[in-house]
């Protein structure tokens, strides 16, 4: 799940865990080649392309793999696929919106496991335009407060290259800007010599739904559901648990 929320945190250290990290290697071999094949295979003048291996090498992709996904993506070796995008829409239980952005050489297999992971789960799919409305695209950064202790310290850096705001998600800060501006705050936050786990354009709601317990648990169900579909490459939600349920779910 991707969102503006301590819970996006989480389930990124959840991701990690290696019963899901051929999932997740797939999902970010699949964006290294879309990016080759959109923007060229040279990641100094594809910042898409550069991002997508920076952030595939932080999960620990073998650098081999990257190197054959870029290849396959710019046409310099066989086997690349025709990749497509496609957002769903939809509803997990509570009212909760979801943004299902899928990466896909299959429409039809991506938009029945969709529809499959969301119905069995209390969700459903829901009209174009019915949700996307609450969803706005930010650029997002995601910086350990390892690399950062300070918050002042990191406004200092990120505000003047765009950055409107910085969100504390426990272990990490979230820098939110326009999805122009991503850039432009990741190059300033290399240029000040400080790491960070994914630079990337995604969808922060702008209204949120409090949840407690029972609803986390469900919403959590569904995101964890759809994820299980390799065609699906990011869910966005606009449901917010709040400190003291995500305490509760940690603790269970």
């Amino acid at each position: 799940m991707s969102g503006h929320s301590k819970w996006a945190t989480t389930k990124h250290k959840k991701a990690a865990i290696d019963a899901k990290r051929g999932k997740l290697f797939a999902k970010l071999i699949k964006n290294i080649e879309v990016a080759a094949k959109t923007g060229g295979a040279d990641p100094d003048g594809n910042p898409t392309l550069w991002d997508a291996i920076y952030k595939a090498k932080k999960s620990s992709v073998p650098n081999d793999n990257i190197d054959r996904a870029v290849k396959r993506g710019s046409g310099a070796e066989a086997g690349g696929s025709d990749w497509q995008n496609i957002t769903y829409e939809g509803y997990a239980p509570g009212g909760v919106a979801l943004l299902i952005e899928c990466l896909t050489d299959n429409r039809n297999r991506a938009a029945a496991e969709v529809r499959t992971a969301l119905t069995r789960n209390g969700g459903n799919l829901a009209d174009p335009g019915s949700v996307a409305y609450i969803f706005t695209r930010k650029g997002v950064v995601i910086v350990p407060k390892s690399a950062a202790p300070d918050e002042d310290g990191l406004l200092e850096v990120v505000l003047d290259a765009g950055a409107e705001e910085v969100n504390d998600n426990g272990d990490t800060w979230e820098v939110v800007s326009e999805a122009t501006d991503v850039i432009a705050v990741r190059t300033a936050l290399q240029g000040a010599g400080i790491d960070y786990d994914s630079a990337e354009a995604s969808w922060v709601p702008n209204l949120q739904v409090p949840l407690d317990l029972d609803g986390a648990k469900k919403m959590i169900r569904v995101i964890e559901a759809l994820e299980d579909s390799d065609d699906v490459q990011d869910v966005y939600a606009n449901g917010d648990i709040p400190d003291e349920v995500l305490a509760q779910l940690d603790a269970e």
